[in-house]
């Protein structure tokens, strides 16, 4: 072998690999961003986001007023950006909406990935659990849907997943319990998570068919009936039962 010539690829178990070293950070055109990250309630680590999963339509009561049947059907996903994560007290309003609603979830953090998952282990993949909120510009997602095109541009916008800190699963119950939202004092969304049309391990189940689940995945389960617009200037707090509170200003 002439030395001049580079080195040729090996293979090992079937795929080949380089004798070259790996490209390092330094190589980067430009320095990779800084993950996103959410805390950790009572701990000074925290959870680096891979993926934002949302489940649509999830609660029969919200289905109906978006005008959809509320019989079970299978479940649909859609995702945000891990970069549209706001771990701020407040929630800017995008200035090409006229109508943007809030949507309180519970958020389900996934410690341990997988392919086909199945309905028996769903649980132990799950680390914890926060409280966010899926803003949605209804204007630009009721446009994209007459057009019959896809409507990201509604949900994976900047800053629009508030959530809180994650708290750990062990002693938390998302079988059942209060999850509600306030605007300025008053109640908008109320319901129980124990009306989730597909339940937690059933979500993961589902998504885990249609990809593979990874460590630092969070999955936004869907939303309670009450669904409505805010305005500058209007305070929110959203609460659900063992998980926590989260409250921010509109600006």
């Amino acid at each position: 072998m002439n030395d001049s010539q580079p080195p040729c690829p090996s293979m090992l178990d079937g795929h080949f690999f380089s004798k070259e070293p790996l490209m390092s950070q330094d190589n980067y055109v430009f320095s990779p961003p800084t993950p996103t990250a959410l805390p950790i309630d009572a701990e000074t680590s925290s959870f680096p986001v891979r993926r934002v999963y949302c489940v649509g339509r999830n609660y029969a009561a919200h289905a109906v007023e978006m005008g959809h049947d509320p019989d079970k059907e299978p479940p649909f996903f859609f995702q945000k950006n891990p970069d549209n994560i706001n771990l701020s007290d407040s929630f800017s309003l995008p200035s090409h909406s006229q109508d943007v609603h809030h949507e309180i979830e519970l958020v389900v953090a996934i410690g341990k990935g997988g392919r086909n998952i199945a309905l028996e282990e769903a649980m132990s993949h799950v680390y914890g659990y926060a409280v966010g909120l899926d803003m949605t510009l209804r204007d630009l997602q009721s446009q994209a849907k007459k057009m019959g095109r896809p409507w990201e541009i509604g949900k994976a916008f900047e800053k629009s997943a508030p959530c809180t800190p994650i708290v750990k699963k062990d002693g938390v119950d998302v079988e059942s319990g209060a999850i509600w939202l306030k605007v300025n004092g008053e109640l908008k969304q109320e319901g129980d998570l124990n009306q989730l049309l597909w339940k937690v391990p059933e979500v993961i189940v589902h998504l885990s068919a249609l990809f593979e689940l990874a460590p630092g995945d969070i999955i936004m389960t869907g939303t309670p009936a009450g669904v409505g617009p805010v305005q500058k200037g209007d305070r929110l707090h959203g609460h659900i039962d063992g998980v926590g509170d989260l409250e921010l200003s509109v600006v």
